[in-house]
């Protein structure tokens, strides 16, 4: 197993697969799905994979922006986030208490109704893609046993008597011409198993099925393919099955869809010398971070509105240079600019620009005069190796605005929980008590940054 934190360490790979990996990931980034949810504009102009680093020198890989796993020629590499990057080799605890992270996450992303209370995978498992399949499975079997997605659709069928409307033209050239005058081919509406939601399910179960190596998944796995026996084989893409909704009386049913997008727009597999060897499953984290700070906000914090990527200013007259903050938030009157950045700030007291970037300091002063916002706040994550987040506030003046004044602060958010490093027992607990904690200290933080310490 090779584990990568991003750009961060290297680590060897097998010599004579080292050419075939590196032609296996430029298929993925070519096959993946273009409009998916987690990738820019920027990266779509690439054609070359942005995954892994080769360094072909020393025969080394190094990992990107990207997290998730990679399952090549029997080999497992774990691409994991930076933020937890101490150093050294982590062990198979490690690795394991990352994913939790990871899928906590996740559980908040504004695209995706995760089942965050089900976690309960063998803890010994460190396969981030393991996890994720072991949720699909166990959430859609126990769906599934209790209710089947059923709609209606629009059947063709020969009857022995009359139904809904007869189709004329075929009765007339297949029926009638033919001396079968006693079928007739009738057009009904009925409420059918066989519909495309079932048909995706099946599809994505098919997929997980040939990848995953716990045999929990493969029972679950194995029970909804038995369930949905009768509906039929085909391929599909996420974008079609972003586009399915679903009347109140099945909105359980969400959580299965979301979760096919998830492993449609982020996964590739493919039969390699026709024998399935080959699987990645790839999120890019600075993707995943604004995600979860916005959905964590969204869903935790009631009292302050949440909008995401206001796009509606531009830096320049005749809409050129388009500008879009990650969060505009408002409560009490006020309007506060609010942006991601994931990027480890390292806390050095002589430090005179108190962590904050120049570049991301005049990107703050842009959106916070076309927003005629005075206050900004940029989050960044903490790190393992920090376990009390820092802050700092710097004041901009604005010599052409009367001297106003912009408070840019920034703020490091505690999103780690460092008990399920070094507490065994943590490791079993249900996904939302292991971070129950975490939760209630970056609401507290959260509050802090923008100054609304009265908010209870």
């Amino acid at each position: 197993m090779t584990n990568l934190f991003e750009y961060k360490n290297a680590e060897t790979f097998p010599e004579h697969h080292l050419d075939e990996l590196e032609i296996f990931l430029d298929d993925i980034w070519s096959k993946r799905e273009k409009s998916g949810y987690y990738f820019n504009e920027e990266d779509n102009r690439v054609e070359q994979q942005r995954f892994i680093q080769f360094l072909h020198k020393t025969k080394t890989l190094k990992s990107n922006k990207y997290v998730g796993v990679i399952h090549f020629e029997g080999e497992t590499i774990n691409l994991l986030p930076k933020i937890f990057y101490k150093g050294e080799k982590p062990t198979n605890r490690d690795v394991n208490a990352i994913n939790k992270h990871v899928l906590w996450w996740l559980s908040y992303c504004r695209k995706l109704k995760f089942p965050n209370y089900l976690s309960g995978l063998n803890t010994e498992k460190a396969d981030f893609f393991e996890i994720l399949i072991y949720l699909f499975s166990k959430y859609t079997r126990e769906l599934l046993n209790t209710s089947i997605y059923q709609k209606y659709t629009e059947v063709n069928k020969e009857l022995s008597f009359v139904k809904g409307r007869i189709d004329f033209n075929a009765y007339i050239n297949n029926n009638l011409s033919r001396g079968r005058n006693h079928k007739i081919s009738c057009q009904f509406d009925a409420f059918e198993m066989d519909n495309e939601f079932n048909r995706c399910v099946k599809f994505v179960s098919k997929l997980l099925l040939s990848n995953t190596k716990e045999p929990q998944s493969k029972r679950y796995l194995s029970d909804i393919l038995f369930i949905l026996d009768d509906v039929k084989d085909i391929n599909v893409s996420a974008d079609k099955m972003k586009r399915m909704s679903f009347n109140p009386m099945f909105s359980n049913f969400e959580t299965i869809r979301d979760y096919c997008v998830l492993f449609l727009e982020n996964s590739v597999s493919f039969n390699y010398k026709n024998d399935l060897k080959l699987f990645a499953f790839l999120l890019p984290m600075e993707y995943v971070f604004e995600d979860f700070i916005f959905g964590f906000i969204d869903k935790e914090i009631d009292e302050i509105k949440a909008k995401d990527q206001d796009a509606t200013k531009y830096l320049a007259e005749g809409n050129k240079f388009q500008l879009k903050p990650d969060l505009l938030l408002e409560f009490e009157g006020r309007r506060i600019i609010a942006d991601t950045k994931y990027k480890i700030v390292y806390n050095d007291v002589t430090d005179a620009k108190n962590g904050i970037s120049q570049s991301d300091l005049y990107q703050m002063v842009s959106y916070a005069i076309r927003f005629n916002s005075k206050e900004v706040v940029l989050y960044y994550p903490n790190t393992i190796e920090q376990e009390i987040p820092n802050n700092s506030e710097l004041i901009v003046v604005d010599a052409i605005a009367s001297n106003k004044e912009i408070n840019i602060r920034s703020f490091q958010l505690p999103i780690i929980n460092f008990d399920l490093f070094v507490n065994a027992n943590n490791q079993d607990m249900v996904l939302t008590d292991a971070f129950n904690n975490t939760r209630i200290t970056l609401i507290s933080r959260i509050k802090e940054s923008l100054n609304v310490a009265y908010l209870q």
